[in-house]
């Protein structure tokens, strides 16, 4: 098991290696010119020639990534083209931020989702099955910036129960996180269902309540916990979602995040900060992922032999 984790952990050395390499590609064809826009209006053309050599942005791209790239070997980022400041610096600061909006979001997707899918999959085609089903599709289909100022509108300018932007107390996340989450819930809650439907008409099952065993404990013992892994797989894989998806929802809500940070990055073509917030991005993807896969070991036994 300790040797599939080390394994993981080194194959996210050709991921990081693989995105940043595309991104600093993609930003150096956008048009503008850093140096202008660092110096600002007003600058002679001789000042602009002279930071665009000190800076290297005279060689070429392959050049100008391997210095990155030797630079964040050493655990360098670089200084933000727009503020000067350290890029780990700024990113230090925003990452809990995002970090405490995600898991937020992530805990009300799971706490909502999961009794609505068990309970949608036990009642199949019942009321509460239908309803379910329903909102879920209007869940999913529903964009999240859209659903922020829906909520803005009512919570926090209509009825005034939590701010509409901002981080400066427990209050203002909520909303955030609601937004967030909704699309995560009604992803979740269709993959338990469709899972929890596939369980409980095993013979296994069958053969347990045969048996004189409550539907209750049936459905919590045996059914739950077999159909638990593709739902562990697609909460994993939306907690990444989430993290990446924080862009739209912190933007509207005015949270100080890693996403609404890169936004601002791109506005203003700092490259350093755009590639150390995709970095993060990357890294924390794979870890999550990571996790998930040992999450399954301890599931269920079968794939645990595997690692062995």
């Amino acid at each position: 098991m300790i040797r599939y984790v080390i394994k993981r952990l080194l194959m996210l050395i050709p991921v990081v290696v693989g995105v940043t390499f595309l991104v600093f590609f993609i930003i150096s064809l956008t048009p503008g010119d850093v140096a202008a826009m660092i110096i600002g209006e007003g600058a002679t053309q001789e000042s602009i020639q002279q930071l665009r050599t000190d800076m290297g942005l005279d060689d070429p791209i392959i050049v100008q990534y391997g210095r990155y790239m030797g630079n964040l070997v050493t655990g360098d980022m670089g200084n933000s083209y727009a503020t000067g400041k350290a890029v780990s610096a700024e990113i230090g600061s925003r990452f809990p931020n995002t970090f405490k909006l995600t898991v937020l979001s992530i805990l009300i997707s799971i706490g909502i989702s999961i009794p609505i899918g068990v309970v949608s999959a036990t009642k199949q085609y019942s009321i509460f099955d239908n309803l379910g089903m329903v909102l879920a599709l209007i869940g999913i289909s529903m964009p999240s910036f859209w659903l922020g100022l829906i909520l803005i509108i009512i919570f926090a300018l209509g009825l005034g129960w939590f701010p509409s932007g901002g981080a400066d107390s427990f209050k203002s996340v909520i909303l955030p996180a609601i937004t967030l989450g909704v699309a995560s819930t009604a992803s979740i809650t269709r993959t338990t269902r469709s899972s929890m439907l596939e369980v409980v008409r095993q013979d296994y099952i069958r053969t347990a309540k045969a048996k004189g065993v409550s539907n209750r404990v049936v459905i919590r013992k045996h059914a739950l916990k077999n159909a638990l892994i593709p739902a562990i797989t697609v909460i994993g894989l939306e907690f990444g979602v989430l993290l990446g998806g924080a862009i739209l929802t912190e933007t509207v809500f005015s949270w100080p995040g890693i996403g609404r940070l890169m936004v601002e990055s791109i506005q203003r073509k700092d490259a350093p900060m755009v590639l150390g917030c995709i970095i993060i991005f990357s890294v924390c993807f794979s870890i999550v992922n990571l996790v998930i896969d040992i999450l399954y070991a301890y599931i269920d036994p079968r794939i645990k032999a595997n690692y062995e």
